[in-house]
């Protein structure tokens, strides 16, 4: 099976809980939309996940605070594919505050008689932690467990923005 919806266009997030950048409930679910017009990084992750906080956070964390004013825009959900006791709701605003990042994060659950959560159904994702990456145009551009930031930003021809390893 090949994961990641790449070279599609983006379906529109079927996520229905979430919080803004400050933590509170947001009163409608986010569309891309309202991410704006340019490029947009959704990462995916569970909050029992190791490899989400040890590499997944961080690398998300990076390419925040150096691409936010740059014309990206960003979305965290939470996957809930398994572990549904441990991941919930109140996690989003756990993570969001411990990563200090002040952009919506949504909780993705299995509708009732599904097996995966929206999201993944939707890109194909496989599992977490995950990133999609969708361009201006509205395509998926970039779809795995891990993004490179260096590579990332040397495939979009940015070369203004320094890189380590994150």
């Amino acid at each position: 099976m090949q994961f990641g919806s790449l070279n599609g266009p983006a379906h529109e997030l079927r996520v229905g809980a979430w919080i803004d950048g400050d933590g509170n409930p947001m009163e409608k679910p986010l569309q891309l939309a309202d991410l704006g017009d340019g490029y947009k990084i959704i990462y995916c992750f569970q909050h029992w996940c190791p490899g989400c906080h040890s590499r997944g956070f961080p690398t998300l964390k990076y390419l925040h605070d150096n691409l936010k004013d740059k014309g990206f825009s960003f979305a965290v959900i939470q996957t809930v594919f398994e572990g549904s006791e441990v991941n919930t709701f109140d996690k989003l605003r756990v993570n969001q505050e411990q990563y200090s990042l002040k952009i919506p994060f949504g909780h993705d659950v299995p509708a009732k008689g599904e097996r995966h959560p929206s999201f993944m159904e939707d890109y194909v994702s496989g599992g977490t932690p995950w990133f999609t990456v969708i361009d201006p145009q509205g395509d998926v551009v970039y779809a795995d467990f891990r993004i490179d930031p260096a590579r990332f930003m040397n495939a979009l021809g940015a070369d203004d923005v320094a890189f380590s390893d994150a």
